[in-house]
């Protein structure tokens, strides 16, 4: 029933109407970058009581059907709206963020099909816009949750896989690995990523002060894979045998 009504808009639009005013926020289909102009942390936390979450589901339904027609200002629009209402379910702002980066190009590109002009770079500078937009997107969700290794991880694969920035990457893995919800991943990716852009002895110092915290019997884990990535860095940097790592047993 919820599902129905929230795409119908029935419940949802009488509450939708103030909150556009009262959180300075564009109204959907107002322009292709829209956000909150003067949007104040926190403005919502007393906003209808114990309805906030089921609001924030709502207009969640009604980022999705705008999803679901390729409509960039009305996403950006209820995806920044929902957010106001709700910033706490983490969903919001990574979903966000890759609808930001990834769905969101194609749409501005099909939308400027047919169009006079020219067109050489004209994805690139799309895609790199959207990237920023995502970026910045999750920056805004690290005031909601600054320990959350989840939005780390979405910004390292957004300057991995849109920026083509390993580096960059790197850093936000570092970051994602030092929170205490990390996974396991996030410390190798971080040390790969270091070996990729050349600085080796950087990946081995931090595999190295990683391997001994890692649960030997946990798969996850990787002690071992991690160990073996030790012994091929200490290979490349011809580290002498007196000076390489001694496990503890």
């Amino acid at each position: 029933m919820l599902v129905g009504l929230g795409i119908s808009g029935i419940p949802a639009r009488w509450l939708e109407m103030p909150l556009w005013k009262e959180l300075h926020i564009p109204q959907p289909q107002s322009r292709a970058d829209s956000r909150p102009g003067g949007l104040v942390q926190g403005i919502s936390l007393g906003l209808f009581g114990g309805l906030r979450a089921l609001l924030a589901d709502l207009l969640w339904l009604r980022v999705n059907l705008s999803w679901e027609r390729r409509r960039v200002p009305d996403t950006l629009a209820y995806l920044h709206l929902v957010t106001a209402v709700d910033p706490r379910p983490l969903i919001f702002w990574l979903n966000g963020a890759r609808m930001m980066a990834y769905d969101m190009p194609s749409w501005r590109i099909e939308n400027l099909a047919g169009r006079d002009g020219p067109v050489t770079g004209l994805r690139e500078r799309i895609e790199a816009e959207q990237t920023r937009l995502a970026l910045a997107w999750l920056d805004e969700a690290l005031k909601s949750h600054p320990a959350s290794a989840a939005i780390f991880i979405e910004r390292a694969n957004l300057q991995l896989n849109c920026r083509r920035d390993p580096a960059a990457a790197a850093a936000d893995y570092r970051r994602a690995a030092e929170q205490p919800d990390a996974p396991y991943y996030a410390a190798r990716l971080h040390a790969e990523l270091l070996r990729r852009v050349g600085r080796k002895a950087e990946a081995l110092a931090w595999l190295v002060e990683l391997h001994p915290r890692l649960p030997q019997g946990e798969e996850a884990a990787a002690a071992g894979l991690v160990l073996s990535r030790i012994r091929e860095l200490e290979e490349e940097l011809g580290v002498p045998s007196e000076q390489r790592y001694l496990p503890r047993i």
